[in-house]
Parts: structure tokens; C-alpha cells; sequence
């Protein structure tokens, strides 16, 4: 027989719970605990040490990617800092930076060639239907986004240089 509890109760209202059950309460205590960077930090180089954790972040677009950004910028302050006296580096360090550079090259590879093949059968789809005035500022507005997000990457490949200016970041955002 159920019984009323205090949890219940927060529960019903839409309230944080002190002993969390679901997945989402228990997703929302540990954001709670992890609030402070170092500790969040801590945590979630814990859970990227178990295999099956890692797997499953690496599926997120935005986490890979945010991951691998925060990793190039490592590389770079480490290239760009004076050499600390230390252990020196792992001697399969360059490699594995090498691996690291191919995975990044065959995702972007993949990404232009899932564009293309989806926007291909998309557009081949529409049969001729006409699109409506919003639909198609809608469409234009996208592609513009497009066209600017190519030319940062091939500005990227080209030069080296990987960070967006203030205009590109804004119209990717839609602003």
C-alpha cells in the first residue's frame, strides 16, 4: 500500500527530492552536488574512466565536439607555453595526437558527406512543391549559415586558425 512521504509530496509539486529514484531525479542531485567547475570536473573524468560511459558521450555531437575543442586548446597553451622542467612526454604521445587529428579529419569528412547525401535526397524529395514566403526566408537564412560554416572550415584547414569571430558565432546561433 503506497504511502504519503515527504519525497511524494515534492514530488507532486515539482520539487527536488531528498532521496532522488528516477533517472532524472538522480541526473539532477548529482548537477546539484557538481555545481562548483573542479568538482563537476572531477566527476566527469570519473565517469569517462568507465568504458561504457565514454562510449555513450562520445554518441553526443555537442560533447565530442566540445571535448575535442577543449583538448586542441590544451595542445595549444601546452605548444605556446614555456617548457616546464618534468617527466618528459609519453613516446607514443605524438601518436596518439596523430590519431587523435585522423578521427577528427574522418568525423568532418563524415559530417560534409552526411550533409550532402541528406540534403541530395531532401531536396529531391520536394517534387517541384512550392514553399511558402516564410519557408523559404526560413531556407535562405539556413543556407547562409551553411555557406558561412564552410568557409570557416575551409579557412580552418587552410590557415590552422580554428576559432569562429563574433560574426560567424552569431549567425550559427541564428541571431
Amino acid at each position: 500500500m503506497p504511502r504519503w512521504t515527504q519525497d511524494a509530496a515534492k514530488r507532486q509539486v515539482g520539487w527536488r527530492v531528498d532521496n532522488p529514484q528516477t533517472p532524472q531525479e538522480k541526473v539532477e542531485a548529482i548537477h546539484d552536488l557538481a555545481v562548483d567547475d573542479q568538482v563537476a570536473a572531477r566527476v566527469a573524468t570519473d565517469f569517462l574512466r568507465r568504458p561504457s560511459v565514454a562510449f555513450q558521450a562520445a554518441g553526443d555531437d555537442t560533447a565530442r565536439h566540445l571535448f575535442n575543442k577543449a583538448q586542441t586548446d590544451r595542445w595549444r597553451q601546452a605548444d605556446e607555453a614555456e617548457p616546464v622542467p618534468g617527466p618528459p612526454e609519453s613516446p607514443v604521445a605524438p601518436v596518439v595526437r596523430q590519431l587523435d587529428q585522423t578521427i577528427d579529419f574522418l568525423d568532418l569528412i563524415g559530417a560534409c558527406h552526411k550533409f550532402v547525401a541528406a540534403t541530395g535526397r531532401l531536396v529531391a524529395q520536394m517534387r517541384g512543391g512550392r514553399l511558402s514566403e516564410d519557408e523559404r526566408e526560413v531556407i535562405h537564412k539556413n543556407v547562409d549559415r551553411v555557406r558561412a560554416t564552410c568557409e570557416w572550415i575551409v579557412t580552418a584547414v587552410d590557415s590552422g586558425h580554428l576559432d569562429m569571430d563574433e560574426e560567424l558565432t552569431k549567425l550559427l546561433r541564428g541571431e
